[in-house]
Order: C-alpha cells, then sequence, then structure tokens
C-alpha cells in the first residue's frame, strides 16, 4: 500500500498565504521520504482537492490521508469536505480515504499555539 497525504486548505490568491502550507508539505518530505505529501485547496487556487488525488492515485498511492489544515470544523470541514471524500471515493473505489479531524482541534496544536502566544516579546 502506497500511502499519500493531502493537506486540505481554504485557499488563497496570494502565494504568501500558501507558503505555511507548502512548508509544511515539504517538511512531511523530508522527514518521511517514501510518503507523498501535497496541498489541496477548496478555492481561489489549485489545485483542487480532486485534481490533487488524481496526481497522487496516478503516482501510484492507494491510501489517502486528508488534513484539514483549518483551527477548528467549520463549514468547510464539517460539510463541503465530506461531500468531496464521497465523490473522491466513488471517483477511486480503489483507493482507501481516512480524514483527519482539523489540524487546531488536535490537543498538540493548540499545546503548541498556546505556547508560542505565550512566549516573552523579544527585547
Amino acid at each position: 500500500m502506497t500511502q499519500a497525504i493531502v493537506l486540505f486548505a481554504h485557499g488563497s490568491r496570494d502565494p504568501l498565504w500558501r507558503a505555511p502550507m507548502e512548508a509544511v508539505a515539504t517538511r512531511i518530505a523530508a522527514q518521511s521520504p517514501g510518503r507523498q505529501a501535497i496541498c489541496a485547496y477548496l478555492e481561489l487556487c489549485g489545485p483542487s482537492l480532486p485534481d490533487a488525488v488524481r496526481q497522487l492515485v496516478a503516482d501510484g498511492a492507494t491510501a489517502v490521508t486528508v488534513v484539514p489544515m483549518f483551527l477548528g470544523t467549520g463549514k468547510h470541514a464539517r460539510e463541503d469536505l465530506p461531500l468531496l471524500v464521497q465523490e473522491l471515493r466513488t471517483a477511486h473505489p480503489g483507493v482507501q480515504f481516512h480524514v483527519q479531524t482539523a489540524i487546531g482541534e488536535d490537543p498538540r496544536m493548540t499545546a503548541l499555539m498556546a505556547e508560542i502566544a505565550c512566549e516573552s516579546p523579544p527585547i
């Protein structure tokens, strides 16, 4: 089984906005060289989630984990993403899909955000 990760975010026309998501994908590639990681966006830029998954499947992925790069489970994670994933399951019946909870709801992420917020400002 070839596992792949899709970092799924809202999207923006501003390439600077996308830089943190792309940095996560780059870090995954460095830490896990055998695992494919790609960013996908709901709107305003590409690739879309279906396009990203199509690319991963063409490259041999048989299991895809979708990581919602949202701080919370809002409308996009709660309503839009499940519909998109159902369409992906229909389009790629031989691929296993797993959807994680919104990244910001992971206790490790909230702990890290609290730690960063409490840092002393530089003097």
